[in-house]
């Protein structure tokens, strides 16, 4: 079964890692600025609805430009000082016909169309799910001084990625925890595992990577040339 499905997409990060003067969301990677390649695999994917942008207000405009040869695009809207803020400003401007929200990472400009798709599928499902993948590093846990307390076993541990895709009211309720409990957030499953609910992970490509550093931008420009 399909439902209405809205993709928001988080790209109001400050951008301060990646040690530019331009936005990460503006960087060109190959021809093509890293929010547009972003948002060419949600518009050519057939499960995604509309498309809000989450933007800082000193990209507004540029990423407006952009965002016009988009016909899925609602509305771009500016991010609050915290990622559940932002999204929650996504959500406002959405569509009420939306039954499931899928939120994406605006810098993870390599997400396939195919993956796109496995993860929204699987929501319908399950209600919750995120796109990740196998930890193929030794993992260590250490204290505040730096030495290793433990090693979790690999097998049991994912990296996840986005999209990160809920069902419209178990995710307004997980946002409403999230503000009440003040919680600090850094991706949205962990607004709902907050509430004891479940979330699965769907495994994703290592491609899909999120741009946070120069370095990245150097593998996104490999994966790109060696997919042509």
């Amino acid at each position: 079964m399909k439902y209405f499905t809205s993709a928001i997409i988080a790209a109001s990060g400050n951008s301060t890692r990646m040690g530019l003067s331009v936005s990460k969301q503006l960087i060109d990677l190959c021809g093509k600025p890293v929010i547009e390649r972003t948002l060419t695999a949600f518009e050519n994917c057939d499960v995604i609805d509309e498309i809000v942008v989450v933007c800082r207000e000193c990209d507004m405009e540029s990423i407006k430009a952009i965002a016009n040869d988009f016909s899925k695009v609602k509305a771009v809207v500016t991010g609050g000082d915290t990622r559940d803020k932002s999204v929650s400003n996504g959500v406002n401007a959405c569509s009420g016909d939306a039954q499931f929200f899928a939120v994406h990472d605006g810098a993870r400009p390599l997400v396939t169309v195919s993956d796109i798709e496995k993860v929204v599928h699987t929501a319908f499902e399950k209600k919750a799910c995120t796109l990740g993948t196998m930890v193929t590093d030794t993992i260590k846990v250490v204290d505040g001084g730096n030495v290793i307390l433990n090693t979790p076993d690999r097998a049991s541990l994912r990296a996840v990625q986005t999209p990160q895709v809920f069902e419209r009211e178990l995710y307004l309720k997980a946002i409403d925890y999230t503000v009440k409990n003040k919680l600090s957030v850094t991706d949205d499953c962990s607004m709902v595992e907050a509430m004891g609910e479940r979330v699965e992970v769907v495994l994703g490509s290592a491609e899909n990577i999120k741009l946070t550093t120069v370095t990245d931008i150097q593998f996104a420009k490999a994966i790109l040339n060696s997919r042509k």
